[in-house]
């Protein structure tokens, strides 16, 4: 049922709103007559003549220098096979997307109905004014190797079949580094490799321009090893059919140094890794299942590196640490190919970039404390920031040292600024968080389980692996719903704070309230009769270790939420007043905003509470605070009481955290406007550098700007995330989205494992239902 659900799931993601995943927006203003006539007719007429004098101006006047055509027929789909160039779109458009996202090169992805190559290839050729680069993707072998040599000598534009060189590049970084710690020569090691299709080969051939002697491989195919005797061999293979006649697997990989799978699961032991080499490495990068599992390889000898096509599993060999970075390096220099020389440069900065120290960033996104260079980590992690900034340099450098490039680069420096700035080195916030989350999942209890969009949102955390939820309200209109939507809840448990069930838990936590609340307006009766309240129960369930975190507030008003919070659980030692903060994530980067939701008309010494707590939160999230105190005054020009409030608060704020990068009052167009504040407030601390934290004057001009930004389209938002509580319980917007929800939900978990709230032996650990979470998300993990 879980795999329709899921299927279900990914259906939705596709075709809700608009279909697809791509858009194509205008880069230019096209609102009024004049824009229109600079856009199209009759001011379109100089760019195009000037390219007709020069088609070298194309690069100037249109965006053909930054575009990059992903092009398919679709026979060799993922592991889906010759599904056709129709149903191959989706997986076009995802590649779109993650150029996009990681490199910010914009794609037009291209579905072909033609199996012939050489029709293929004169259909592509034709296309070549149009694109800057093309990216083939998902075309079988052997027309895989004819489309692209055809193209690369035919085409004065950057051509790469990613299926073969994207995981070759990133294989063979990871391959350097393993060699080196395992303290072996290439040029001497002897390799098996089981898989002879255009990722396997490419491996092979780059291996081989590293140092590997073609002498030293045994190859399989589907129909056994390569051998000399062979007649249906192509020739390119001919020169490693090295294996006898008789030879396995088995036999092969005895005294073997390395394993290199990109075939089908399960087809190497325990056994078959221990006859191996002293010191070996294996790298089985079939998927989902590879050749062996981490667990059994790592497990069979300690001397092992192991590497997979997993993300689950440390050293991941996986293509999106290369194509996009490569792609950028090469259209940035105007380079009319992608030769050897920039592949090995890809492999050399990727090999070394994981030799150097980790960004905390990349810590908070693994849940370690420090990722070091060794056997579990050979290649740098997909959420690294720097791969942007590392990976394409090194590629247009060896374009520009092959003589491909026809528009080099002068001034490195101000490449890589570009580079960072391109996509804000923190804007993956999330996409890191969610990592961090499903490394050290915690249990979130759900106060409002009777809303579609919770059972939704329930179902997702679980089978991402982010949360094990616990849903609270009557379980027969729960089960209701979720089965009238599809929604499967069969492994999350449902407690009804008001039956006769729960009875024992409400008499142990009414107990526990009454001795917080007793001098404080409630008599013992009434601290029995609020327990029957789902958000005081969930608020109990938190602060009696039951629960590691809450989430409520989609179909109640604020203050209905926050007092059980408050009454149940407190706040932090020193805070007098917790604070609401948003983070929205812009296009300039993740910006936070507070006070939203709480305060209404702060004094001086509030603010200054609500600014470091806020600071604190913003560095949980691996961000250094660079805070801006807003008001309708810069720096002292208004004498009015409310601009003296924000002055003084961030004097305030100083005299206790003098370290921290905070300035005010000023106007948000001044925080924002580098060289207005440079010019006109050159001593401000916040000159030159990115502000990512605004702390409003008061609740209503917080919230405003929030909602304008939110509704504007300007930034998604997440929150409202409550600050100085002492456990995480978190406060939804009235008819927060499903999106919203769990973004709430990776933020809940992240909370608690800063908070130190600890999964201790519960009676509700003990149900046979977390038994029965744990088992079922182990069974899907990995997908």
């Amino acid at each position: 049922m879980q795999k329709d659900l899921r299927k279900q799931l990914a259906l939705e993601y596709h075709s809700k709103g608009r279909p697809g995943k791509i858009e194509v927006v205008p880069t230019k203003e096209a609102k009024t007559q004049r824009d229109l006539s600079l856009a199209y007719s009759p001011g379109v007429a100089e760019p195009c003549k000037e390219i007709a004098r020069n088609k070298e101006n194309v690069y100037q006047y249109t965006a053909k220098g930054n575009l990059v055509a992903v092009i398919s027929n679709g026979t060799a789909v993922l592991g889906l096979g010759d599904i056709g160039p129709e149903a191959s779109k989706p997986v076009m458009e995802g590649k779109g997307v993650l150029f996009k996202i990681f490199a910010d090169i914009d794609v037009f992805d291209i579905e072909i109905a033609e199996t012939d190559p050489q029709k293929f290839i004169q259909i592509v050729k034709a296309l070549e004014p149009t694109f800057g680069g093309v990216n083939l993707e998902d075309i079988k072998a052997p027309e895989c190797f004819v489309i692209e040599k055809a193209l690369r000598e035919q085409l004065s534009i950057p051509i790469m079949h990613d299926d073969q060189h994207g995981t070759a590049i990133i294989s063979s970084a990871a391959l350097l580094n393993a060699l080196q710690l395992q303290k072996k020569k290439i040029d001497k090691v002897r390799f098996v490799i089981n898989g002879a299709g255009a990722a396997a080969m490419a491996c092979i051939n780059l291996y081989v321009s590293l140092g590997a002697k073609p002498e030293n491989f045994h190859v399989f195919d589907i129909k056994g090893p390569l051998t000399k005797e062979r007649t249906d061999l192509e020739e390119f293979k001919v020169k490693f059919a090295n294996a006898k006649p008789d030879a396995t697997l088995v036999s092969s990989l005895k005294d073997a140094d390395v394993f290199v799978g990109l075939s089908v699961g399960n087809v190497v032991t325990a056994d078959m890794v221990r006859s191996m080499a002293k010191n070996p490495i294996v790298f089985a990068m079939a998927n989902p299942d590879p050749e062996i599992s981490w667990e059994e390889a790592t497990g069979s000898r300690k001397d092992v590196i192991m590497a997979t096509g997993r993300s689950d599993y440390p050293n991941q060999v996986n293509n999106v640490l290369g194509f996009p970075y490569i792609f950028r390096g090469a259209l940035d220099v105007r380079s009319t190919q992608i030769n050897e020389a920039m592949k090995l440069a890809a492999v050399k900065a990727l090999a070394e970039l994981a030799q150097t120290p980790v960004p905390d960033i990349v810590n908070l996104a693994y849940n370690a404390k420090t990722i070091t260079f060794g056997p579990d980590y050979i290649i740098p992690k997909p959420l690294d920031p720097r791969l942007l900034a590392t990976v394409a340099p090194a590629v247009a450098r060896a374009a520009m040292e092959s003589g491909l490039a026809q528009k080099p680069i002068q001034d490195w420096e101000a490449y890589v600024t570009d580079l960072n700035r391109r996509l804000g080195l923190d804007n993956q916030v999330m996409r890191v968080l969610g990592s961090k989350a499903r490394r050290d999942p915690r249990r979130i209890v759900f106060a409002e389980a009777d809303n579609v969009k919770i059972l939704k949102t329930a179902q997702i955390i679980f089978d991402d692996g982010i949360a094990y939820p616990i849903l609270l309200g009557d379980e027969t209109k729960i089960r209701s719903i979720a089965a009238a939507n599809h929604i499967d809840i069969d492994a999350i448990p449902i407690f009804d704070p008001r039956s006769d069930e729960m009875e024992e838990k409400r008499n142990q936590y009414s107990e526990i309230f009454f001795q917080k609340r007793q001098r404080k307006g409630y008599n013992a009766y009434e601290a029995k009769k609020v327990m029957r309240d789902r958000n005081y129960f969930g608020c109990m369930m938190v602060e009696c270790g039951d629960a590691d975190a809450m989430i409520s507030g989609l179909t109640k008003n604020y203050p209905d939420t926050i007092r059980p919070a408050l009454h149940c659980i407190g706040v932090e030692e020193g805070v007098k007043k917790i604070a609401g903060m948003y983070l929205m994530l812009t296009k300039k980067g993740p910006i936070f905003l507070a006070d939203t939701t709480v305060n209404f008309h702060p004094t001086a010494e509030e603010l200054a509470e609500i600014t470091m707590l806020v600071a604190k939160e913003v560095r949980n999230f691996n961000i250094i605070p660079r805070i801006a105190m807003l008001s309708y005054s810069n720096f002292g020009a208004s004498n009015s009481e409310e601009a003296r409030m924000v002055a003084r608060a961030r004097d305030l704020v100083k005299q206790q955290m003098p370290n921290l990068i905070v300035d005010g009052e000023m106007q948000a167009s001044v925080a924002f406007n580098k060289e207005l504040m440079k010019e006109n407030y050159p001593f401000s601390e916040l000159v030159d550098k990115d502000v990512n934290t605004l702390i409003f004057p008061n609740l209503s001009s917080g919230n405003i700007a929030y909602n304008l930004l939110k509704e504007l389209g300007a930034a998604d938002a997440i929150g409202p995330i409550l600050l100085g509580l002492k456990k995480p319980v978190h406060i939804l917007q009235l008819g927060s989205s499903v999106r919203s929800i769990t973004s709430m939900a990776v933020i809940a978990v992240v909370d608690a494992q800063m908070k130190g709230q600890m999964a201790s032996p519960t009676v509700l650990e003990r149900s046979p239902w977390w038994k029965r979470s744990r088992k079922k998300r182990s069974e899907g993990s990995g997908s």
